[in-house]
Formats: structure tokens, C-alpha cells, sequence
């Protein structure tokens, strides 16, 4: 068990121990002989189908004025996510494990960076209002931080994509690659675009940052 001391006592980062039961939406962990009930989204609960088995979850502690809850996950990105999402208006800690169940983590910033509302609306318990309000609050927020990674598709040796040509091009006037990335993800990397116009529409872009 690793914990952090926080301005209101000691908060709990990550639990390492033996699955001790389930529940609908939570399981319990036994470490050093102490249960931890520990909310957990519904993908992860299916795939916890062993007994005593030890299990590792990053974990996020939720504080209320009459409740301190735990909230677990099995990889540091979708305790990120998770993070983020509570900060999203209208979206409670529950809402936010039905979203990481309905999207894997990689597909729900994908969705978001994307501005795919249809596929975040399509999950449930979130309407069209809160879709927007996830991809408002949530787009540029997951590019600042590192979380979006540039897609390449169909790229090979031989054959660069007009994105990674047009990387190339942005690094050599003196952007880092990690600028040049942000700025053509926030562009949403559109591939039919000439060469000669993606590299001004980032030059752009990056003069805003």
C-alpha cells in the first residue's frame, strides 16, 4: 500500500493485495489483514474472476463531507482519466466509471480530441448535453497534458503520412516534436489536406500556444 499525506490526512495512491470478494460494482481487497472496498468499473470486475488472487490498483480516494470512498483501476492513464472526468461538470465518480466501461481509455480521449459526440452519447447514462460539455472541458485539457498521442495511419518506411511530413517540416523550423503533434491533433489531423496548408494551419496553431 502506498499512501500521500494530503492538507486532510493520509490518502491512499495505490493498493497491492489478495481479492477477497465482490460485489456489483466494487471488490474487496485484503492487505496486511485490513478489507479495502474499492469501486471498480464493470470491465475491470469481470475480469477480477479469481479468489484470492493478488490484484495491484492505482487508486483515486474520493472525499465528501460524510464519505471517503476508493476508486480502482489497473493502469496510472485510466486513473488520469478518471481524474479528469470527475472535474467535469454534472459527471460524480459513478458516471465516470460508466464512461471509462463504455470506452477503453484510448478510445474515450480518441472520442474526445476527435469531437466524437455520437460515440460518447451512445454510452450510458450520458446525453447530449454532458457529451459536450466532456469534449469542451476535456479536449484541449488531454492535449496539454500528454494523454493524446498523434494517430499515423497507414504510415510505412517508404510511404510517410502528410502528417508526419508535415512533423518533419515543424520540427526542422525549430518546434519541438511534441509542439508540432499537439498542434496537428488539435487540428484533427486531417490527412486530405496539402502538405503546404497543414504546415500554415499549425504554424497557426502554434502561435496561439
Amino acid at each position: 500500500m502506498h499512501v500521500i499525506q494530503a492538507s486532510w490526512g493520509i490518502m491512499i495512491a495505490y493498493l497491492e493485495g489478495t481479492l477477497k470478494s465482490r460485489g456489483t460494482d466494487y471488490v474487496v481487497i485484503s492487505v496486511n489483514g485490513v478489507g479495502y472496498h474499492v469501486f471498480v468499473t464493470p470491465v475491470t470486475l469481470e475480469s477480477l474472476n479469481t479468489a484470492d488472487a493478488t490484484i495491484q490498483f492505482h487508486i483515486h480516494t474520493h472525499v465528501r463531507e460524510d464519505q471517503i470512498a476508493l476508486f480502482g483501476f489497473l493502469s496510472p492513464h485510466e486513473l488520469r482519466i478518471f481524474q479528469r472526468l470527475i472535474n467535469v461538470q454534472g459527471i460524480g465518480p459513478k458516471l465516470a466509471l460508466v464512461v471509462l466501461s463504455g470506452l477503453a481509455p484510448n478510445d474515450f480521449v480518441s472520442a474526445v480530441v476527435n469531437d466524437d459526440l455520437a460515440r460518447l452519447n451512445a454510452i450510458p447514462g450520458v446525453g447530449k448535453k454532458t457529451a459536450e460539455r466532456i469534449v469542451l472541458d476535456l479536449k484541449d485539457r488531454l492535449i496539454k497534458d500528454g494523454m493524446v498521442t498523434l494517430p499515423v495511419l497507414g504510415a510505412t518506411a517508404s510511404k510517410p503520412t502528410v502528417s508526419g511530413d508535415a512533423i518533419s517540416a515543424l520540427v526542422n523550423l525549430g518546434y519541438n516534436r511534441q509542439e508540432a503533434e499537439r498542434a496537428l491533433i488539435r487540428l484533427g489531423n486531417p490527412a486530405d489536406m496539402p502538405i503546404s496548408q497543414l504546415i500554415k494551419a499549425a504554424l497557426k496553431e502554434l502561435a496561439k500556444s
